[in-house]
């Protein structure tokens, strides 16, 4: 967490220790009037709930321009419903469980606190059985800004969407978080393309697909999301000491 991965930088400070800090995250999704929706729908839906939302770059905040916004919805709530949840030696088993019961506690607690303020549930919303720590894929609409959801990182199975109408305005919506480790954006257009990559604070953008944590490139965040990487070249970096050795004639 960035709480703790703080603590611990500031430990390391005080020995002039050199750290790779790789901490929470609220990656936003967006999906763009010119998305290929299926596709969209498809890849985030897919990442929302892998390990049941227990994932450092899950997509978390799923913001939709308004002219797509109900066929958005309708497509990953499908999604969402068509997930079997269950014992993960079941071989048609497609979400397994929380990690332990205080996710559940959080889970319940982040979907009450939205239902509150006036958000809806499409689908999920709530603990399967009494035994194990199962939880619906959930989805919620209409989710407020100041709800709890959309400012802290769920890590669970909790899809939040909301809509924009402009560029500028998500682009704000998505910087808005002191979170920078992840961010996602679907657009059939070349220039959206390149402003969204540029225009995101983050440390990795992936844009119509999911190329994150591949061992051969940079993987990590900025902001409180930590600083340093695991991947590519680059988490080397962390393992040296530049050392300038200059030299005149005897």
């Amino acid at each position: 967490s960035t709480a703790v991965g703080k603590h611990l930088a500031a430990l390391a400070g005080l020995h002039m220790k050199r750290v790779t800090m790789e901490l929470g995250g609220h990656a936003p999704a967006i999906v763009f009037a010119d998305a290929d929706l299926d596709n969209a729908a498809k890849i985030l839906s897919a990442n929302k709930f892998r390990n049941a939302g227990q994932v450092c770059v899950s997509p978390t905040r799923f913001l939709v321009h308004e002219s797509v916004y109900e066929p958005f919805v309708d497509k990953f709530v499908a999604a969402a419903k068509s997930l079997k949840v269950g014992n993960g030696l079941d071989k048609d088993t497609r979400m397994g469980p929380l990690a332990n019961p205080r996710r559940v506690d959080a889970m319940e607690g982040l979907v009450s606190d939205a239902v509150q303020r006036g958000a809806k549930v499409k689908a999920g919303g709530k603990r399967i059985g009494n035994e194990g720590f199962f939880f619906e894929p959930t989805v919620l609409t209409d989710v407020p800004r100041d709800s709890r959801i959309m400012n802290e990182e769920p890590f669970g199975p909790l899809a939040p969407i909301t809509s924009f109408r402009s560029y500028d305005e998500v682009v704000a919506e998505a910087n808005r978080l002191p979170y920078g480790l992840a961010a996602y954006a679907y657009t059939t257009s070349t220039k959206t393309m390149q402003a969204i990559g540029a225009d995101i604070e983050s440390g990795m953008v992936s844009i119509n697909h999911h190329g994150l944590a591949l061992p051969e490139v940079p993987f990590g965040g900025i902001k409180d999301s930590g600083y340093g990487s695991e991947g590519g070249l680059e988490a080397i970096e962390g393992y040296l000491n530049t050392k300038f050795v200059t030299q005149a004639s005897a």
